[in-house]
């Protein structure tokens, strides 16, 4: 056997011209065989072929010298240098391109990497392998399955297509095309993809996702959601780890809670699915639509936070709010859904109605969807206009508590250096005159937006004047500032500035009372 080893080897080591491909060398056979009329060597037993660096061994061949190829039957294994094992049924090679055919039961191995198919095309010319009728790749983390699929174990970069999916002990990425790397674990989407676990959801086209620290960056408007699908980020570019629950949004943020009814939007966000707190800033605004009435509240930078129960929303430096049945303005906001109270700080101004209230600071109660009281403190001026132009119903003081009835102001009260300014008038509308008053404490009923009693104590003063007597400013109190050009008219309107005209600036607002000038 030894002896006709020797003669076929010698028959077939061919020296090959300058810059050809080699020839596929057979270096063992257990017994050589020719039949007649067929144009394959056939080889059986042990055999072994050696190409290029390459080792591939099977239990019988056919070897096709003319066209540099051969065939090879079970047990089939290819060896390239010590790291690339390739294991299955038959084989089909190409010596002058170098292509392996792998069929059936085909295994291929890197180093921590594992391949499994039912038809392998190995290009050892690229170092790269594909297969097309379905595969698995493994390695320590990861477990990835396509109907098409290819591996380049120089990059070590698989690029898998058609009904991908990988799953890890924590997740599942369902995808279109996925790009994969075995060595640092990265995985580029570039089609639709779903990632799925028991936190959550996440839908997105493309990106990356770090298998092992679980970071990942979404593009194109992708979407994150919690695990019971009542909360959503969307962003244009979305930095995200689930292990943290954190995701940073750059570019149209949305985050919705559809459970408990609030939208929070900006062009730069952030939000923590655990904690679920949420932040937006640049052109940032929430919607809380909770109610029967929506409200629409815009400022620098929100905050929105929410417990299993409630939820809190805080708006900070020139915000603006809009809801049908008030609107307003002020420095911060926060509005809780716990106690159903919004408190406004920093200059704030609130319009119902043909109302105006501003304070240095008012509180809100909101009952169901309706607003019910707001409580003005340490300072207070109420404006009514008049259908008349240029006529204002006046009303300051240091604190003041308005009472509203189906979204329209029906009582107020000042407590504390209390002064007004109010038209009085006849049943048939003619206007008698203009009536000041000054008293530690005021009572007012309002009707129909008209004011129908009126209450003052303990001791007071009380003047009316006709109004041809009027003097210049005598139909305006200190402090007096109608700012109905800064009013929201509308959810579309609460993004423009709050600055007010020079003549109106706060800084010319009257001092702030103190609890000593209240006389009883």
């Amino acid at each position: 056997m030894g002896m006709l080893f020797i003669v076929i080897a010698s028959a077939l080591a061919q020296t090959p011209p300058v810059g050809a491909t080699e020839v596929v060398e057979l270096r063992q056979a257990d017994l050589w065989s020719k039949r007649a009329g067929f144009e394959a060597e056939i080889l059986t037993g042990n055999v072994i072929f050696f190409h290029e660096g390459a080792y591939m061994f099977c239990d019988s061949a056919y070897l096709f010298q003319q066209t540099n190829t051969f065939e090879a039957f079970s047990n089939v294994r290819m060896e390239q240098g010590d790291t690339i094992f390739v294991y299955g049924d038959y084989l089909h090679y190409e010596g002058n391109s170098r292509l392996a055919r792998l069929r059936n039961n085909i295994r291929m191995e890197d180093r921590n990497v594992t391949l499994f198919t039912d038809s392998l095309d190995y290009d050892r010319a690229g170092n790269l392998g594909y297969y097309f009728e379905g595969g698995m790749l493994i390695d320590e983390e990861n477990e990835l399955t396509s109907f098409w699929g290819q591996y380049a174990p120089d990059t070590k970069i698989a690029l898998f297509s058609d009904s991908v999916k990988l799953v890890n002990e924590d997740y599942t990425i369902y995808a279109d095309t996925l790009k994969y790397n075995t060595e640092s674990k990265y995985a580029d989407i570039l089609g639709p993809s779903r990632i799925v676990s028991d936190s959550g959801y996440v839908h997105t086209s493309n990106g990356w996702y770090h298998t092992v620290t679980q970071d990942a960056r979404l593009l194109d408007r992708s979407e994150v959601y919690s695990n019971d699908g009542t909360k959503v980020l969307i962003g244009d570019t979305i930095l995200y780890n689930r292990l943290s629950g954190e995701g940073e949004v750059f570019g149209n943020m949305y985050l919705e809670d559809t459970a408990r009814k609030a939208i929070l939007q900006g062009n730069y966000g952030f939000y923590n699915e655990k904690t679920e707190y949420g932040l937006a800033t640049d052109s940032a605004f929430a919607i809380d639509y909770s109610q029967e009435e929506s409200m629409y509240i815009h400022g620098d930078t929100l905050v929105m936070k929410s417990d299993s129960t409630f939820r809190d929303i805080k708006a900070y430096y020139q915000v603006r709010f809009y809801r049908s049945d008030i609107q307003g303005l002020c420095d911060s906001l926060h509005y809780s859904s716990r106690d159903s109270m919004v408190y406004l700080t920093g200059n704030p101004v609130l319009w119902n109605e043909n109302n105006q209230i501003m304070g240095d600071r008012i509180n809100l109660l909101l009952n169901d969807s309706t607003l019910e009281k707001a409580v003005i403190s340490d300072y207070a001026f109420a404006i009514q206009t008049r259908d008349a132009d240029g006529q204002y119903n006046q009303l300051s003081g240091k604190d003041m508590t308005a009472s509203f009835r189906d979204g329209e102001l029906y009582h107020l009260l000042v407590e504390g250096n209390a002064q007004s300014l109010y038209y009085l008038q006849q049943k048939d509308s003619t206007i008698i005159g203009l009536n000041k008053t000054e008293s530690p404490y005021l009572s007012m009923d309002i009707e129909n937006n008209q004011i129908k009693r009126l209450k003052l104590w303990s001791t007071t003063t009380a003047v009316t004047t006709p109004l041809p007597q009027l003097s210049a400013g005598e139909d305006r109190l200190e402090g007096f500032a109608w700012l109905d050009y800064l009013r929201p008219t509308g959810p579309d309107d609460i993004f423009r500035s709050n600055a007010r005209r020079a003549s109106e600036a706060t800084e010319e607002r009257p001092r702030r009372f103190k609890r000593e000038d209240i006389t009883l």
